[in-house]
């Protein structure tokens, strides 16, 4: 199961994520819950570093199956990386709508 811990601080603001784990919902190279999730959520980094100039702290696993992101102080207070990071967290909740029993979004203050 891919499990995506999202840490929340003062007022809402997003502090870090992480994604750990695998879907197993089908073989390696055919697995769209895994596909559909990496895709979300490398796609927000990528837009979060073209968009507003701020690369946060990126830590990734060397096999795949782990990406963690921790966002310095002025890119927790920054608007508009918080709406791109928001805007993965409901995509991510759409995967975990159809396909929860592959990806789990927890939320930790």
């Amino acid at each position: 199961m891919i499990k995506v811990k999202i840490e929340k601080g003062q007022s809402d603001r997003i502090k870090s994520f992480e994604m750990s784990g695998h879907a197993h919902f089908a073989e390696h190279g055919k697995d769209l819950v895994c596909a559909g999730a990496s895709a979300v959520s490398f796609g927000a980094l990528n837009a979060v570093i073209a968009l507003t100039g701020n690369t946060p702290i990126i830590d990734q696993g060397t096999d795949g199956g782990y990406l963690r992101v921790v966002f310095s102080e002025d890119e927790i207070e920054n608007d508009d990386i918080q709406l791109i990071i928001k805007a993965m967290i409901v995509s991510l909740q759409t995967i975990e709508q159809d396909y929860g029993q592959h990806i789990k979004i927890i939320f930790k203050k």
